[in-house]
C-alpha cells in the first residue's frame, strides 16, 4: 500500500466526490468543505499523479476516459473504507433510524405510529424527514422509505405498495361531480413537483389530452392537500398521501377509478447485509399497515 504515500487521501476523496456527483459545488457539500477546498485538492491530486483526471467543461467535471477506471476503484474504496467505519461503529439495536419523505411522514406515518409502538415498545423510532436519499452507512440510517421505480443501486428495494392516484376534493366540489368529464369543471390544485401529472388518470376515464383549469400550483404535495381540504380546488392524490383526511371526511373520492402510475413504496435497505430484528419487525408492521390501502 505505500502507493498511498503519493497521493494524499484528502485528494483521492476530492476526485472520487466529484467524479461521482459530478461537479466541485456537489462534491462540497457532501464533503462538508468549500468549493474552493475541493478545487484545491484536485489540483493538488493531479498534480501528484502526474496528470489531469477531469476535463473542465461549463457544465462541471468530466472524468477523461484514461482516469475511469481508478475512479471507479476509488469509489469501490471508498464505499469498503465507510462499511468499515460502521462495522467499527457500536449501533444501539434498540433505535431505529427510518430515513422517509417528509409527505409520507407527516400524511401517513405519524398517524399511526402509536400502533408499532403498541407492538414493540423496547424500539425507540427516530424519524429522518427527507427528500435526499440516505446513505445507510455514512447517515446511520436503518431503514429507507421511498416512491420510485425502485431502481436504485447499491441497495435492497423491496415494493411495499404500488402507487395509484385518483382525483380527491373537498365534500362540497364533490357534490357538483356526477360522472368523470365533470371534474375539467372544476379548479385543480397542482404538485410541481410531483413524478405524474393528471394526463394519468384522465387517460385511464377516456379524456386524455384534456386540459384542466389550473387555480394554485404548489412544490409540496402536502400544501397542495391542504388546499384542497380547504375547497379551494380538487388535486389528484395517491393512497398514503389522502387516506387520513378521506377517512375523516374532510376529503371525499368523487370516483372509484385509480390509475397506476408505474411507481411504488419501496422498503430500502442496504444490500449485502443482514438485516436485525428490529429493521424486519417495521417491515412486518409497515406492510401490514399498506395492505389496507390496496385496492379490494
Amino acid at each position: 500500500m505505500s502507493n498511498l504515500n503519493l497521493v494524499h487521501l484528502n485528494g483521492l476523496r476530492a476526485l472520487e466526490a466529484v467524479a461521482r456527483l459530478g461537479s466541485l459545488q456537489a462534491a462540497a457539500a457532501e464533503l462538508g468543505v468549500s468549493i474552493g477546498a475541493v478545487s484545491q485538492q484536485v489540483i493538488k491530486a493531479e498534480a501528484q499523479l502526474g496528470h489531469p483526471v477531469f476535463q473542465r467543461l461549463p457544465k462541471g467535471m468530466m472524468p477523461l476516459d484514461t482516469a475511469r477506471p481508478m475512479l471507479a476503484r476509488l469509489t469501490d474504496g471508498f464505499r469498503s473504507l465507510s462499511e468499515a467505519v460502521a462495522v467499527g461503529r457500536a449501533r444501539d439495536d434498540k433505535l431505529l433510524t427510518i430515513s422517509v419523505a417528509p409527505v409520507f411522514a407527516a400524511r401517513f406515518l405519524v398517524h399511526r405510529l402509536d400502533r408499532f409502538t403498541a407492538l414493540h415498545p423496547e424500539i425507540r423510532l427516530r424519524i429522518d424527514a427527507t427528500t435526499a436519499l440516505a446513505d445507510f452507512v455514512t447517515d446511520g440510517v436503518d431503514i429507507g422509505i421511498r416512491v420510485g421505480a425502485g431502481k436504485w443501486q447499491g441497495v435492497n428495494a423491496d415494493l411495499l405498495l404500488p402507487q395509484l392516484v385518483f382525483p380527491v376534493c373537498a365534500p362540497a366540489l364533490a357534490a357538483k361531480l356526477r360522472e368523470p368529464k365533470d371534474i375539467l369543471e372544476l379548479p385543480t390544485i397542482i404538485d410541481g413537483h410531483a413524478m405524474f401529472s393528471w394526463d394519468v388518470w384522465l387517460s385511464c376515464v377516456g379524456l386524455e389530452g384534456r386540459q384542466m383549469q389550473v387555480r394554485h400550483v404548489f412544490n409540496e404535495a402536502s400544501l397542495c392537500l391542504d388546499a384542497t381540504i380547504r375547497g379551494e380546488g380538487v388535486m389528484i392524490a395517491w393512497q398514503t398521501l389522502a387516506d387520513y383526511p378521506l377517512a375523516q371526511g374532510k376529503l371525499v373520492e368523487p370516483f372509484a377509478i385509480r390509475a397506476a402510475t408505474g411507481f411504488g413504496h419501496y422498503f430500502v435497505t442496504p444490500a449485502g447485509i443482514r438485516q436485525p430484528p428490529k429493521v424486519k419487525a417495521f417491515h412486518r408492521w409497515l406492510t401490514q399497515e399498506l395492505e389496507a390501502l390496496q385496492p379490494e
